[in-house]
């Protein structure tokens, strides 16, 4: 008896390693990174600046790691810290930046996850023995709450203007910058020669098993490389996870053009069923959001509706839901994911 297939619309982390990947795996020439001594992790590393357009790189284990090295680089402890209300690292690190990294976010509203220069200049306060010192200004692309929404590099560009002339440095957690620059067909050095370090992930979008690289200059690295191991991610033999590294940003990138096709499908499709809302400008990469606010189901029934046809997502809120398209979702699974949520909101 076959197996019935799942289609797996919660997030793009559950994607798979390709068989180019495993095969890299079992190839990579290892040695001991805490000696900087792997040459397949100094190979991706070298790679992730460049195209980056940055000095230098650091593979770490996970962007919620990457983000918490940052913060602990940027600022001191005590300091204040400028990011989005709805960011990744205010709303899914368990409190790290405070508990870990012992920061003050200062989170400031948006429609889209794009900050406007002239809050941000209004939220960085004087110097005033009362205040914490404003050090760091975080942004997220594309931005998960807001659906995958993208910061175009001129919106980055004005941003930062603001945050340099007050002496405040600029973090971009770039988890899925590669969807951006995919989905604008934008060189990814436009979005970031305005900010002084980011992250990217190999685990989402790139179909990696594991990882991110956190990207800046050399003393920003030869810091963040300190931090990694104070905080336990000094890898070994870590070229078998950068080994996939390498074949993602060689040939996975491109790719993703096909996931931003299958969510504006998806989003267009249920967005014409009864009791269903999308607000479609925002779908704008891999990402759908809704709301089924019109149906008479709370969000777990619905979900669990989708579980018994062998289709997964995730439940936001009460009547939010989340679909994430990535590689191994494919148009007829996009199909039968409208053709299901029809029949259960009747």
């Amino acid at each position: 008896m076959f197996a019935k297939e799942i289609i797996d619309l919660r997030s793009d982390t559950v994607t798979k390693p390709t068989e180019e990947m495993l095969e890299a795996i079992r190839h990579a020439e290892l040695g001991d990174d805490v000696f900087e001594e792997d040459a397949t992790v100094n190979k991706l590393e070298r790679i992730a600046a460049e195209t980056m357009g940055k000095e230098a790189a650091l593979l770490v284990t996970s962007g919620t790691q990457a983000n918490l090295i940052s913060l602990m680089t940027n600022a001191n402890r005590g300091d204040l810290i400028i990011l989005e209300s709805q960011s990744h690292i205010y709303w899914y690190e368990v409190g790290g930046i405070s508990a870990i990294a012992g920061l003050l976010p200062w989170p400031l509203k948006s429609l889209t996850g794009s900050l406007d220069p002239e809050e941000v200049e209004a939220a960085i306060r004087p110097q005033n023995i009362h205040f914490p010192k404003p050090s760091l200004l975080c942004l997220e692309n594309t931005h998960n709450r807001h659906g995958g929404t993208i910061i175009t590099p001129n919106q980055i560009k004005a941003v930062s203007a603001v945050a340099h002339k007050n002496n405040l440095k600029v973090y971009l957690d770039g988890a899925r910058i590669f969807n951006a620059a995919v989905a604008l067909n934008v060189n990814l050095k436009e979005f970031t020669k305005h900010v002084d370090n980011l992250m990217f992930c190999l685990s989402k979008g790139l179909c990696c098993p594991v990882g991110s690289l956190l990207v800046g200059n050399q003393e920003f690295i030869r810091r963040a490389r300190k931090l990694r191991k104070i905080l336990g991610g000094g890898m070994r033999q870590a070229g078998i996870i950068a080994a996939p590294g390498i074949v993602a940003l060689e040939s996975m990138i491109e790719r993703l053009k096909e996931d931003h096709l299958n969510a504006r499908h998806l989003a267009e499709g249920i967005s014409k069923i009864d009791g269903i809302r999308v607000n479609l400008s925002r779908v704008q990469t891999n990402m759908v959001y809704f709301s089924i606010e019109g149906l008479a189901l709370t969000a777990d029934q619905f979900i669990s509706k989708l579980k018994e046809n062998n289709i997964l997502a995730l439940a936001l809120s009460e009547n939010r839901i989340r679909m994430v398209t990535h590689k191994g979702i494919e148009r007829k699974h996009v199909e039968k994911t409208i053709t299901t949520i029809e029949t259960i909101s009747h």
